[in-house]
């Protein structure tokens, strides 16, 4: 990652060698992931964002790798970081493949594998959540150890031990601060709207607010490149900077579109090449087993994800890898129940995306994809559009859908139901907008993509193809969703 290293094959004498189980500890890399909370694509300088601002991110893309297309298992934070950290695809999980539920002990974790092996592990603000770990029966977060501060984990950790480090930003989740990015001095006329959103100053000052956040969490990380490159560590640690799921918008965060599954990835660090683009899908849960690999251990079994190591070499990424990764799986489970109403399970979904199609199958089209538009006044009790974070561009939507047809439009992409099967021809339709499941010309992809997509889905285990999937809807949930904003006036 830095250009001093001469890209540092010396240290790990070629990548392949990172993975060799008779590493000794001084030849290991550190390991620092650092994860915004809601950050999605593209919102960052190097992507081609105008707007937002993210030096940190853009100098670990250029020096190292940038991944194009990298996607969450699931656009909901609990199950995207459980995910990441067994490596498995998130309906494989149990409880865990629901916000605000737990991960069991028995599923194994990359930074307990890596501490088993003689890193160092530790996590600051963000970990795996939100939820109940000792309900899983685990003692600490499965990231591991917390800590107030990366120095206060260096300082405690041993000398010459690798770590493996968890930097979980609450960065950029609401709630924001109304005009933070305007005051940073922000362009509003110049940010890039999603095509489904309003066109409004509303909108675009929330954006930018956001925006803000995502600057600040880049900073932050920053920081912590600097203190290492002061402690002449930064030369022998790979960096990983992503989100965990799209931003907390309307169509975006707990929904299988791009702007909700899609986020920026970029990998740096001793032996990445530098300054390469990668193309190929990748999915978060591939990074358990690279971190694995990079420690010199190997993945258990029963992870799903695969390595990003035969992708990040100087040498070229292996072309046979290339060739597998011609699609990306993402799914929903449950995110915020209609505690108001008999159905509590959420609004299950799963999506195969290729580079020319995305094909979704709403398991329960009979429910909302962003929650009940209701609650309950009389009892003061109820989820409101609970599937979507409360903030401005909500508020304007729901406010001003009736205004006249595109407002009503813009109102039913983001708050509608929608059909059993979703199907979207990304060279015409980039944002996603316009399902040509029912197009008889594209009869022949929808069908085999559903088929691709369930052949998948089957052999991984779901539930929702093998059977089972009324246990997903059973589980506990133990946090709260958001309610109607004018609640705590109501007597």
């Amino acid at each position: 990652m830095i250009p001093k290293l001469v890209r540092l094959s010396t240290m790990l004498v070629a990548f392949a060698a990172a993975v060799a189980p008779t590493l000794a500890a001084e030849d290991r890399p550190n390991i620092l992931f650092a994860i915004a909370d809601d950050w999605g694509w593209p919102h960052a300088g190097v992507y081609g964002d105008p707007v937002v601002q993210t030096p940190t991110f853009d100098r670990v893309a250029r020096e190292g790798v940038r991944f194009e297309h990298a996607y969450v298992s699931s656009p909901s934070c609990t199950p995207s970081r459980s995910a990441i950290l067994t490596g498995q695809w998130h309906w494989r999980l149990e409880e865990s493949a629901n916000l605000w539920s737990t991960l069991r002990k028995d599923y194994p974790v990359y930074p307990d594998l890596l501490e088993e092996a003689g890193y160092v592990v530790g996590f600051e603000r963000k970990g795996w959540g939100p939820g109940r770990v000792e309900v899983g029966g685990r003692t600490r977060n499965a990231a591991g150890p917390r800590f107030e501060s990366f120095e206060e984990f260096l300082a405690q950790r041993p000398d010459g031990r690798p770590f493996c480090y968890w930097f979980g930003s609450y960065d950029p989740h609401r709630d924001y601060e109304a005009g933070s990015g305007a005051r940073s001095g922000m362009k509003l006329d110049e940010i890039r709207l999603f095509p489904h959103f309003p066109d409004s100053p509303e909108v675009r000052g929330d954006v930018a607010d956001y925006y803000w956040e995502v600057q600040r969490f880049d900073g932050e990380v920053g920081a912590i490149l600097a203190l290492l490159e002061k402690r002449g560590e930064l030369d022998r640690t790979i960096v990983v900077m992503t989100g965990d799921n799209g931003i907390p918008f309307p169509r975006c965060k707990a929904n299988l579109y791009d702007c909700g599954v899609r986020v920026p990835l970029a990998v740096g660090g001793p032996g990445v090449a530098g300054g390469r683009v990668v193309e190929a899908f990748v999915s978060l849960a591939d990074l358990a087993p690279t971190f694995l690999e990079l420690g010199g251990v190997e993945p258990p079994a029963v992870m799903t994800g695969r390595s990003l190591l035969p992708l990040l070499g100087a040498e070229g990424p292996d072309p046979k890898e290339v060739a597998a990764r011609e699609h990306v799986l993402a799914g929903k489970e449950r995110h915020v129940p209609a505690q108001e109403r008999p159905d509590t399970g959420g609004t299950p979904m799963r999506s195969i995306r290729t580079h020319e199609f995305l094909y979704i199958r709403n398991f329960r089209p009979d429910r909302w994809p962003a929650g009940t538009p209701h609650y309950q006044r009389a009892t003061l009790e109820g989820a409101w559009l609970g599937d979507c974070d409360n903030g401005p561009t909500k508020f304007y939507m729901v406010e001003h859908q009736d205004d006249d047809a595109e407002h009503r439009r813009l109102y039913d992409l983001s708050f509608a139901k929608r059909p059993a099967e979703e199907l979207y021809d990304l060279r015409k339709d980039p944002g996603q907008l316009r399902n040509v499941a029912a197009v008889p010309e594209y009869a022949e992809t929808r069908k085999a993509l559903e088929a691709r997509l369930m052949e998948e889905l089957r052999a991984t285990g779901d539930p929702r193809v093998v059977g089972g999937a009324d246990h997903l809807e059973a589980y506990p949930y133990y946090g709260h969703g958001p309610r109607w904003p004018g609640l705590e006036k109501a007597p």
